[in-house]
C-alpha cells in the first residue's frame, strides 16, 4: 500500500474516528459530543485532518487538503456551539448538521484512498474517476441527506419536549 509512518498513524486515528461516529449515529442518531464516542470522533477528526496536511500522494497542496481544513472548521464550530451554547435550540441544529457534514466530507477522500488501494494488488478502483467511487459517493450523499432530515426532525421533537 505504500503508506508512510504519518500515513499509518493518520489511517489508524481516522478509522477510530469513523467507528466512533458510526457508534454515535447508531446510539443517538447523531454525533454526540457529550459522549465518549463523540469526543473520540472530535479529537480523532481534528488529528486526522491535521495529519492529512502532511500527506500528499500527488505532491503539494490539493483538494484533499482543502477538505481537511474545512472539516477542522466544521468540527471546531460544532464544538464551540456544544460548549458555549448548551441551552440554545437553534445551536443544536447547526451542531448536528456541521458534525454530520464533517463526517460526510471525511468519507470522500476515505472512499477514494481505500478504493484505489484495497485489495492490495487489485484495487476496487483504478483512479478517482472510476464509477465505483462516484456511485459509492452518491449513495453516501443520499444517506447524508436522509440522515440530516432525520436529525432535523428528531432535534425538533427534542426541542419541543424540552421546551426550548
Amino acid at each position: 500500500m505504500g503508506l508512510s509512518g504519518l500515513g499509518i498513524f493518520h489511517t489508524i486515528i481516522g478509522v477510530a474516528a469513523i467507528i466512533a461516529a458510526l457508534a454515535d449515529f447508531i446510539k443517538y442518531g447523531k454525533i454526540n459530543l457529550n459522549a465518549l464516542s463523540g469526543k473520540i470522533y472530535f479529537y480523532g477528526t481534528v488529528v486526522t485532518s491535521l495529519t492529512s496536511l502532511g500527506i500528499s500522494k500527488h505532491g503539494g497542496f490539493n483538494p484533499g487538503h482543502v477538505f481537511s481544513v474545512f472539516i477542522i472548521v466544521l468540527v471546531l464550530a460544532a464544538y464551540l456551539l456544544n460548549s458555549k451554547r448548551k441551552n440554545s435550540a437553534r445551536a443544536r441544529y447547526f451542531e448536528n448538521f456541521w458534525l454530520s457534514f464533517s463526517f460526510f466530507l471525511s468519507l470522500v477522500p476515505t472512499v477514494n484512498e481505500t478504493f484505489t488501494r484495497v485489495p492490495v494488488g487489485h484495487p476496487l478502483a483504478k483512479d478517482i474517476s472510476d464509477p465505483v467511487i462516484g456511485n459509492t459517493l452518491l449513495v453516501l450523499l443520499l444517506l447524508f441527506i436522509a440522515g440530516s432530515v432525520y436529525q432535523f426532525k428528531k432535534q425538533k421533537l427534542i426541542n419541543k419536549t424540552a421546551g426550548l
